[in-house]
């Protein structure tokens, strides 16, 4: 069983940065891909990005420009960089790895809440 630990959410003002982790307890990252959802209070959950086992990535509209994923598998790490960063980016952000599973990816973190506001 892989475990995802999501860390460096916070509080941070519309136009701010801040890079999530994502800590997997096994070496997942080189064997499968991993996306990242977030889940604003009383929406649902919406994908942000992936980033495929070949290396290729790919982003929702909404944070294209904005937000950029990367990985780093000699330490079992993910990472999602967020600048420009605006209220509508308000939610709890997901790492969510492994082999597909239906419409999702099979393991998930437990989350990191990311409020923008001034």
């Amino acid at each position: 069983q892989v475990q995802l630990v999501e860390s460096g959410g916070g509080l941070v003002q519309p136009g701010g940065s801040l890079t999530l982790s994502c800590a997997a307890s096994g070496n997942i990252f080189s064997r499968y891909g991993m996306a990242w959802y977030r889940q604003a209070p009383g929406r649902q959950r919406e994908w942000v990005a992936s980033l495929a086992s070949g290396g290729a990535y790919n982003y929702a509209g909404a944070v294209q420009g904005r937000f950029s994923v990367s990985r780093d598998t000699a330490k079992n790490m993910a990472y999602l960089q967020m600048n420009n960063l605006k209220p509508d980016d308000t939610a709890v952000y997901y790492c969510n790895a492994g082999q597909v599973v239906g419409e999702y990816r099979k393991y998930w973190g437990q989350g990191t809440q990311v409020t923008v506001s001034s």
